[in-house]
């Protein structure tokens, strides 16, 4: 009943709301049956011989690409996956007017595919890849498809459009996110730890009525919020859709 009352006050929230903003994370896109990168399954360490976020990094990218697209082709591709129900409630919320913007650090691109328009990548995006040499752009099938190393028609290696470790984010994106946390009522925080840094500290520049955080673990960023909810993103958005 208290859970009840808590997403009851959440909804409560939203229709009041005239200028919402979506941050999310890795946990809207793992009910969508996408695998978190960061989890230490039992069979990550007889997989690879590195953790993610060495693996995903610039240097690691450069020195050992064979590996890094060993894991990235294993972990990132989204294959024959759909959105689920948090993307398509949003997609509602922005077509009622209700939604400025979603803000994500998942590079997927299910917000794009189950059809919402103001959608800012924090991190970019796997559907976007470029030689490092001529810049020639590739689809994301040709980077998942291919053997080993994809290569540009040049000769050179492709990289993905994601933001690695020990790469800065996309200074327009980043202006863009922090003007729209900045300038909305009501800001919804969804499936995140808010352990990624830079993307994570851009909540601090809210100043509009409502914070609020859906999270099934506790946060440093808790004392933040002035609802949070301990619970799996897609359960809360469920009942989000019954009301709007």
């Amino acid at each position: 009943m208290y859970m009840e009352a808590k997403i009851k006050r959440l909804i409560k929230f939203i229709k009041e709301s005239n200028k919402i903003v979506f941050f999310g994370g890795a946990g809207v896109s793992t009910e969508s049956g996408l695998k978190d990168f960061r989890s230490k399954d039992g069979l990550y360490y007889e997989k690879y011989d590195f953790p993610p976020e060495e693996v995903l990094s610039r240097h690691f990218f450069y020195n050992n690409t064979s590996e890094f697209y060993r894991f990235y082709k294993d972990k990132l591709d989204v294959g024959n996956l759909e959105p689920n129900i948090t993307h398509i409630v949003l997609v509602k919320l922005e077509k009622i007017g209700k939604l400025s913007s979603i803000i994500t650090q998942n590079i997927d691109g299910f917000h794009q595919k189950a059809g919402s328009k103001n959608v800012l990548e924090l991190h970019g995006s796997i559907f976007r890849n470029h030689c490092v040499k001529c810049n020639k752009e590739y689809s994301k099938e040709y980077v998942f498809n291919s053997l080993d190393i994809p290569l540009c028609s040049c000769g050179e290696i492709i990289k993905p459009d994601v933001i690695l470790y020990e790469e800065g984010l996309d200074s327009d994106i980043v202006r863009c996110a922090i003007d729209e946390i900045s300038k909305c009522d009501l800001l919804i925080i969804g499936g995140t730890s808010l352990s990624v840094y830079p993307a994570a500290s851009f909540i601090r520049y809210f100043r509009g009525k409502h914070m609020v955080l859906i999270n099934r673990d506790s946060t440093d960023y808790d004392n933040y919020c002035d609802l949070i909810i301990n619970k799996n993103i897609g359960d809360v958005f469920k009942e989000i859709e019954k009301e709007i």
